[in-house]
C-alpha cells in the first residue's frame, strides 16, 4: 500500500532535492531564487489557482463537506495550540513559529502532490484545498501575531494582510469565475494554463533550495513541537473530521495529504515581518519539508485502511 504512494510522491521530492543541488553547486546566488520564488508566489501559482478553479468539475464531488473538514481541522488545532501555550517552554515569538508550523501548509508541494495522487481531478480537488485553508490559516496566524508577536496589527492591519496574499485572491477569482458561469475568456485560458503548468516545478525547485540544515540545540524543543502539530494533531483531527462527515475517496485524501503537508516557506516572510521568531521559522521550515518525504507516504496509507481515500 506504501509503495505506489511513494512511487507518486517520488517526482515531488526529487524536484525537492534537485533544487537543493542547483543552490549549492549551479545558482548559488541568493537573490535568484528569491526572486524566483517571489514569482512564483505572486504570479506562477495564483495563475495555477484561478485556471483550476474556473475550469473545475467536481461533479458529485463533496465539496462542501471537503472544505468543511479542513477549515474546523485547522481552526480545532489552531485553537488547542493556544490552550496549550502556557506549558509549552518557549518564548511568545518562538510559539508564533510553532503555531504557523502548526496551521500552515505548503502549496508549491500540495498541488503537484494531489495531482500525482488523484490526476485532473486532486488537481482540481487540490485548488478547493486551497481555497478553503488559505484564508482559514491566514487569518489564524495574523490573529495569533496580534496576540503574540511584537507587531501589533489592528483590525484594518488584518484585513490588508489579506488583501494582498496572492493565493487568497486567486482563489476567490477562479472560484467566482466558476460559480458565475463565466469561466475564462478564450485569450486568457490558455496564458494561465501556461503560468500554472510552470508553477509547479518552479515550485518545488525553489522548496529545495530553501531548505537549510544547521541550527542550534536550542530550536530543537520548539521544532519538535511543530512537528507533533503538523504530522500528528492536525491529520488525526481531519482522519476524526473526515469519519464523522462521511468522506471517502479521492475527497478523504486530499483532506489529509492538505493536513499533512509540511509548513509554507512563506511564514518565514511573515514572521519576520510580524515579530516572529524569523530564525526558528526556517528551520522548522526545512525540518518540516525533509521529515514530510517520510511520513507523506504513511499517513496517506493509514488514510486508506481508515477513510477508503
Amino acid at each position: 500500500m506504501v509503495g505506489p504512494i511513494v512511487l507518486a510522491l517520488l517526482p515531488v521530492m526529487l524536484l525537492i532535492a534537485l533544487g537543493k543541488l542547483l543552490r549549492g553547486r549551479v545558482f548559488t546566488a541568493d537573490v535568484f531564487w528569491r526572486e524566483t520564488e517571489r514569482l512564483g508566489y505572486y504570479l506562477l501559482l495564483p495563475g495555477l489557482i484561478v485556471h483550476t478553479l474556473a475550469t473545475a468539475n467536481w461533479g458529485n464531488a463533496p465539496v462542501g463537506r471537503l472544505m468543511l473538514t479542513l477549515t474546523l481541522s485547522t481552526i480545532l488545532v489552531a485553537l488547542l495550540l493556544v490552550a496549550l501555550r502556557r506549558w509549552m517552554p518557549v518564548s511568545d515569538a518562538a510559539f508564533s513559529s510553532v503555531f504557523q508550523g502548526g496551521v500552515r501548509f505548503n502549496n508549491y508541494v500540495g498541488l503537484p502532490a494531489a495531482a500525482a495522487l488523484y490526476g485532473p481531478e486532486g488537481l482540481a480537488l487540490g485548488a478547493l484545498a486551497s481555497a478553503a485553508i488559505v484564508p482559514t490559516a491566514n487569518i489564524l496566524c495574523v490573529l495569533m501575531f496580534a496576540r503574540y508577536g511584537h507587531a501589533r496589527p489592528n483590525f484594518r492591519g488584518v484585513l490588508l494582510q489579506l488583501a494582498r496574499n496572492p493565493l487568497l485572491v486567486a482563489s476567490l477569482i477562479g472560484l467566482f469565475l466558476n460559480l458565475s458561469g463565466l469561466g475564462l475568456p478564450p485569450g486568457i485560458e490558455p496564458v494561465l494554463k501556461a503560468l500554472g503548468q510552470a508553477s509547479l516545478p518552479i515550485g518545488l525547485l525553489c522548496v529545495g533550495a530553501a531548505l537549510t540544515f544547521a541550527s542550534p540545540k536550542t530550536l530543537l524543543a520548539p521544532t519538535l513541537l511543530s512537528m507533533a502539530a503538523k504530522f500528528a494533531l492536525l491529520p488525526l483531527t481531519a482522519v476524526g473530521l473526515g469519519l464523522a462527515l462521511g468522506l471517502t475517496g479521492p475527497s478523504a485524501g486530499i483532506v489529509l495529504l492538505y493536513q499533512t503537508l509540511p509548513t509554507a516557506s512563506a511564514s518565514y516572510i511573515l514572521a519576520r515581518q510580524m515579530g516572529g521568531d524569523a530564525p526558528l521559522m526556517a528551520v522548522i521550515i526545512s525540518a518540516q519539508t525533509v521529515l514530510a518525504a517520510a511520513v507523506l507516504p504513511l499517513v496517506l496509507a493509514f488514510g486508506k485502511a481508515s477513510l477508503g481515500m
